[in-house]
């Protein structure tokens, strides 16, 4: 096993049937146990139908989790773990912050860690520069706490965390000069002359900041208490008390709280890459699946971003695969049909073979490990026999998925022949479906030269069961070509009693197409096939064989 692969999934087709979610499910388990791990997770690349929900509730298992692309995303990236800050931390401390960590940006989170706002080293540069603006300590509410961070101060009058209600800030150098300027409320920067400490104090400022760790009177000090003035003394000289003042207010006064661009952990890496393209911004938040900041991202990230690993189940066609497919690392594919489109950038196990189910050959991998089938496990690999092969019913069911389905059915404590009724039954109820979901429950893409094609279908136990497939699908034909991008789509309802089919089709030639490829004499919207319930064995070539026979005609 490669080291440093987070997680395997493990997926089925496209429009999942019973064998694609359970032979899922039963391949993860296997390459754990052989690999003493946890990292192979099955998954699903579409709705579950009923049949399968069934399946999955009478053997206790929930349904996978849906996946729907394996791009690579922004988890896959090396996020930068830089903790968020609170709202209340002063501009001088992000700033030094920045310059520790080497990040030009910061974000801003609450209590619970949701998301507030961000701040880049250009909004404390900005700050910074805006000099005539002395208002900003007030105005900003700021924490004396932070006045004193910042200037290195001592409160010796005051309490640290109260906070700067309004006023200017304003240098005090003397009296006469001061008189005109200095307001109620303001803060003043003042050096160790008793008379411009005094005279601050008594045109009721609001703090007083002495310099140079200048020494103060008790007679200021007892002046200041009365008239609630607070004192605070630093090691700066005016000048820079000055300069360093204004960078004590909180980071919320100039962070960005609106129309911020971050990005999910789940969002994929192309996305975000044109998101950031659009952006000055050089580092962007991240959010987790509860929307609760997680780091930071920048475009270089981007570059190094992991490949997902996958193991494909049941098929190996692209048009039947999650999208994103050849940005990943196919690891494995098991599957029993034709041997399709899929490319690989590497070397990958593969294993194919004309059995009827998926499963026959997980069960068959089982044994080969020398691992135990656990009996909810065993149950659905028996489901998914019977489903494929339509409880033996089918052309591509072989003696190996016979004697497959007879050892599961031990090991699951079933009968088969009372089993498999109710599985069909119960993928065969109508009951509040939609043609939608009934057309989508198994539906797969195919092609032949510059044509595609879609055939699903539908397995039945009554006559009465199938004909009202027929009429809720049969007219959902054109708009289902229409959400396909599909020329041509072709549906056979099953009669798994009979062991024959009705198919219907939309498309232009659709019709001549169906007569000329199973010999048939269309009987208005629909043709009887007797015999014909394997998609894969019986109806698929059929198609493939004609479509190619009429494109050498028209060449």
């Amino acid at each position: 096993m490669p080291e440093g692969i987070r997680k395997i999934n493990v997926i089925g087709h496209l429009h999942p049937d019973t064998d694609s979610i359970c032979s899922a499910i039963a391949y993860a388990h296997l390459k754990n146990e052989v690999e003493h791990t946890n990292i192979f997770e099955a998954r699903r690349a579409g709705a579950i139908n009923r049949e399968t929900a069934f399946v999955l509730k009478h053997f206790g298992f929930e349904e996978p989790q849906l996946i729907t692309s394996v791009t690579p995303q922004i988890k896959d990236t090396e996020i930068q773990r830089q903790g968020g800050i609170d709202g209340e931390m002063s501009l001088f401390s992000a700033w030094n912050l920045m310059r520790d960590t080497k990040v030009d940006t910061l974000c801003i989170t609450d209590e619970e860690n949701n998301l507030e706002g961000l701040i880049a080293v250009k909004d404390i540069a900005n700050a910074n520069m805006d000099v005539f603006d002395t208002a900003v300590i007030g105005e900003s509410h700021t924490c004396y706490a932070n006045i004193i961070d910042t200037l290195k101060g001592e409160m010796i009058l005051g309490d640290p965390t109260a906070r700067v209600e309004g006023g200017n800030v304003r240098v005090g150098t003397t009296p006469e000069l001061m008189e005109d300027t200095v307001q109620p409320g303001d803060i003043i920067l003042t050096t160790n002359r008793y008379e411009t400490q005094q005279f601050a104090v008594e045109c009721e400022a609001s703090c007083l900041i002495v310099c140079c760790s200048a020494h103060v009177s008790h007679r200021v000090i007892a002046s200041a208490e009365r008239h609630g003035c607070a004192i605070i003394t630093t090691p700066y000289d005016t000048y820079a008390a000055a300069r360093l003042i204004s960078m004590s207010i909180p980071v919320r006064a100039k962070m960005l709280s609106e129309n911020i661009l971050k990005v999910s952990v789940n969002t994929a890496i192309d996305d975000a890459r044109k998101m950031m393209a659009r952006s000055r911004h050089r580092f962007f938040p991240v959010i987790d699946e509860n929307s609760k900041y997680v780091g930071l991202i920048s475009s270089p990230n981007l570059l190094s971003a992991k490949k997902k690993h996958v193991i494909l189940v049941d098929h190996n066609e692209r048009s039947q695969s999650v999208e994103g497919l050849e940005q990943a690392e196919i690891m494995e594919i098991i599957d029993h049909h034709r041997i399709g489109s899929i490319e690989t950038s590497g070397p990958a196990y593969f294993r194919n073979m004309p059995v009827g189910c998926t499963c026959t050959i997980v069960n068959m991998m089982y044994h080969e490990n020398g691992v135990e089938v656990p009996k909810d496990i065993a149950g659905l690999m028996l489901s998914a026999i019977l489903s494929d092969t339509l409880a033996f019913r089918s052309p591509t069911c072989t003696g190996v998925d016979r004697a497959a389905a007879e050892e599961l059915a031990a090991i699951a404590g079933v009968d088969i022949a009372t089993y498999a009724d109710e599985m069909f039954e119960a993928g065969a109820d109508l009951t509040g479906r939609t043609a939608e979901e009934v057309f989508g429950g198994d539906f797969k893409v195919f092609s032949r030269g510059n044509v595609k094609f879609g055939v699903g279908q539908g397995s039945y136990m009554t006559d009465r069961s199938r004909l009202a497939a027929e009429k809720l699908v049969g007219p959902y034909l054109g708009e289902a070509a229409r959400e396909e991008e599909l020329p041509l789509v072709f549906y056979l309802f099953t009669d798994v009693k009979t062991s024959s089919s009705e198919i219907m089709w939309y498309g232009d030639g659709a019709e001549s197409i169906v007569a000329r490829a199973f010999d048939v004499e269309p009987e208005g919207d629909k043709a009887r096939l007797p015999g014909v319930v394997s998609r894969k064995k019986q109806v698929i070539p059929a198609l493939m064989a004609t479509l190619q026979s009429i494109q050498e005609d028209q060449d």
